[in-house]
């Protein structure tokens, strides 16, 4: 097992305004409405302008900057660049870090806004607030706002497959309801339109009075049965190429021990005289492949977790249950005191993963030491608080199979495949 170490998102370096522009960006479908604290302009003015939605048009303003501040007098040597997370992407981030500058992405829910009844909201008001939010982060101010890891292309490329079989699930998920509700109406019950032979037991079906169904009504379910053979025929495809990053993975790891074991028998043990050699980092494909041995969690899991939270930088157990929405909310402001569950702020496809392994863990890992503390603190508990504690489990349990993901520290008492 290689050791891999994520580091969180690295805090700013110490800024100095009088060489850096200072760049918030008010991302929308028609326009980019940016603001920027330049050098040798008054701070107090933040000047704002609308542009076309591109980056070649940002990059222009940003030049327009630079000459700005050195009309003034000013060199600048250093570009910061922040903009909220959307449905923009990172492209935006890996394009402006192209460039050389310095860019990240906010998370929309972490930057305070004021709670009046009404609240005033215009794209000039938000890069204003943006702006402050970042120049307050970079100043080192804690809980500023929380800014998001930008992926790269390939990491962002690969969850695709991941969501897109999610999608097609759900899509297989409605047809089949859709299919059974159309002939409930017609008194047929007991068809499973997802056993083989079910366009044969279609055309046997009878109407609850024994008349055949109607011509309109079984011309629509075949075509609902077209798009259920097409959308599982796609989440076979997706399924395979699944599977076979497990499969090419254990043959890479089987020729390397097979090369490994030959040389050693060709040459001699000077082991003790050798350098020790630089552990690489895991790639997400062997991440995978690693997971899988533990017994309790499945392809479609291991590739979920890596592709979502594994291949991300975190700093902490404790930030890795934030990012799945694991994490309490307890309320507790002079004499009230209670918990609102928890905050569901986080990734759900990781949080929805997760609770199905919490629920499987106990059986399929019964002697590990999180399936002992389930089971101590659940003794005699009813329905409710099983369903509490089952979530407290998915959190300690997203943090051991994270620690055993990147760094090989084995869940204790856990079961894992040689």
């Amino acid at each position: 097992m290689t050791k891999l170490t994520f580091a969180p998102v690295p805090a700013a370096a110490a800024v100095d305004y009088d060489s850096t522009v200072v760049v918030v960006v008010e991302i929308s479908e028609r326009s980019w409405v940016v603001g920027a604290q330049i050098p040798g302009v008054d701070r107090s003015r933040k000047p704002k302008r609308t542009i076309a939605p591109s980056a070649a048009v940002l990059f222009e303003v940003l030049d327009q900057y630079r000459r700005r501040a050195a009309e003034a007098g000013y060199q600048v040597t250093r570009e910061i660049v922040a903009y909220e997370a959307g449905y923009s992407g990172f492209w935006l981030a890996r394009a402006l870090r192209e460039r050389g500058a310095e860019c990240y992405v906010i998370h929309p829910s972490s930057v305070p806004v004021s709670r009046p009844l009404r609240r005033a909201k215009t794209d000039p008001i938000d890069v204003d607030l943006l702006l402050r939010t970042l120049l307050a982060w970079l100043r080192g101010e804690p809980r500023a706002c929380s800014m998001v890891p930008i992926p790269s292309l390939s990491d962002e490329d690969a969850r695709q497959a991941v969501r897109e079989r999610e999608e097609l699930v759900g899509r297989r998920t409605a047809l089949t309801n859709q299919l059974k509700s159309l002939l409930a109406t017609q008194g047929v019950t007991g068809y499973e339109p997802r056993k083989a032979g079910r366009r044969e037991r279609l055309a046997d079906l009878r109407c609850a009075d024994g008349t055949p169904l109607p011509a309109h009504l079984e011309a629509r379910l075949g075509r609902l049965l077209d798009q259920l053979d097409l959308v599982e025929r796609q989440i076979g495809v997706l399924e395979a190429e699944r599977d076979a990053v497990v499969r090419r993975v254990a043959l890479a790891r089987k020729a390397a021990a097979t090369d490994a074991a030959s040389k050693d028998a060709a040459e001699p043990d000077d082991t003790a005289s050798r350098p020790a050699e630089p552990v690489a980092p895991a790639s997400p494909e062997a991440m995978i492949a690693d997971l899988v041995k533990v017994k309790g969690v499945g392809v479609q899991s291991a590739t979920l977790l890596v592709r979502e939270v594994f291949v991300r930088p975190v700093g902490s157990g404790r930030a890795l249950g934030s990012y799945a929405g694991l994490t309490g909310t307890p309320y507790n402001s002079g004499g009230q005191e209670r918990e609102q569950g928890i905050s569901k702020a986080g990734n759900r496809r990781v949080r929805a993963a997760m609770v199905e392994l919490a629920w499987l863990w106990p059986r399929f890992q019964p002697g590990s030491a999180l399936a002992r503390w389930y089971a101590e603190r659940t003794r005699g508990a009813k329905g409710r608080m099983r369903k509490i504690l089952i979530v407290a489990l998915a959190r300690k349990l997203l943090v051991a199979l994270w620690r055993y993901a990147t760094q090989g520290v084995v869940p204790a008492g856990a079961e894992v495949a040689a």
